[in-house]
């Protein structure tokens, strides 16, 4: 099945699984008071405000162990690397279904709703791939050249490296965050290059309008709190890597940024080949490339959400095959549920593996 690419919206069904046409599809966008089949989210009692869901989802501990971990270094055309994190079910076989995660900003391989998802995944057989983007996680030390919300090339480079270990084996992906805009960027930019082995895809509370939603973060206490958080940690990163360089404006500036936009303009832009960080902002956000994409795809969203803001989500036009989940609660990747629904609160990680796997 590699090196196959998609001229049509025709699709193969993978082996073993159910094909539903693009035609059975339609644009969809569900307020979530009417199911259609999905449960609805109801935040945990105490949990219905935006920014305690984003805290309560980061940092209350729920992080399974994931035992027998095989770790595979992928060398990038620059001779830079990925790493991609291998956990395969002892009772998985070859044609078995594939699922690549992909984590968000300051995040890794370790990140929790990396680990869950993957253990919730191998509990149901699923082969998975937990994949650190450029200087992350195991590839901290291993890149000179940082990534940013529009390394398609890195992407479409882990997923050959999948191919390759899985031959003939449907492929499913999940970009958190920054990555969910990674992936409907990769999707919708090159569809015809996007390869068949791409079953679905879901993409969690992605910034699809990098410039609305950076612009959001100003405009409040909280939204500037946020906003030195992230810098701080991103500034932290960079100065105590192999990520920094002498050459850029960073390293020359005489205070150091305190917006996620100064820290673009002064080094992810110029690292990265773009003039400004307004051009950068303007090239790799998603919204454009939507109505491209002909993948099976799901993007999962918030409506008080502190870091994603939610208008670019209702003013997209989705082609057939794109659902849009837009929740009235949820904050930022949290998605905390009352007890009852699932077999635990994460309602996040539940409908990522359904829309995943159907």
């Amino acid at each position: 099945m590699a090196g196959l690419r998609r001229t049509q919206t025709e699709r193969i069904p993978p082996v073993g699984l159910r094909m539903q046409s693009v035609d059975d599809s339609s644009p969809l966008i569900l307020p979530m008071n009417q199911t259609l089949g999905i449960p609805p989210f109801v935040p945990a009692r105490g949990l219905a405000n935006g920014h305690l869901q984003t805290f309560f989802g980061a940092y209350v501990p729920n992080r399974p162990r994931m035992i027998g971990t095989t770790q595979r270094k992928l060398r990038l055309e620059d001779d830079d690397f990925v790493v991609l994190h291998d956990d395969r079910p002892t009772a998985w076989e070859r044609g078995d279904h594939v699922v690549l995660l992909l984590h968000g900003l300051a995040g890794c391989h370790q990140s929790g709703y990396m680990v869950r998802t993957a253990s919730k995944l191998n509990e149901r057989l699923v082969r998975t791939f937990r994949m650190d983007h450029r200087g992350c996680g195991a590839g901290a030390e291993l890149s000179r050249a940082p990534y940013h919300a529009g390394s398609i090339n890195d992407l479409a480079a882990a997923i050959r490296m999948v191919e390759r270990l899985c031959p003939g084996s449907p492929i499913s992906i999940a970009g958190f965050s920054i990555s969910g805009n990674v992936l409907l960027r990769y999707l919708g930019e090159n569809p015809d290059d996007v390869p068949l082995s791409v079953f679905r895809a879901v993409a969690v509370c992605p910034p699809i309008d990098l410039h609305r939603c950076l612009s959001r973060l100003t405009q409040s206490r909280l939204g500037q709190r946020y906003d030195w958080y992230f810098t701080r940690r991103l500034l932290d990163h960079v100065t105590q890597s192999a990520l920094w360089r002498d050459d850029l404006p960073l390293a020359k500036a005489a205070r150091l940024p305190r917006t996620l936009y100064d820290f673009d303009e002064m080094y992810t832009a110029p690292v990265s080949g773009f003039e400004s960080a307004d051009h950068y902002y303007t090239e790799v956000s998603a919204k454009s490339v939507i109505p491209d994409i002909r993948v099976h795809t799901t993007i999962l969203a918030a409506e008080d959400d502190p870091l994603v803001c939610p208008g670019p989500f209702l003013d997209t036009k989705l082609p057939p095959n794109v659902s849009m989940c837009l929740t009235k609660h949820g904050g930022h990747l949290g998605f905390i549920g009352r007890s009852g629904i699932d077999p635990d609160r994460r309602w996040m990680d539940w409908r990522t593996i359904d829309w995943l796997l159907t």
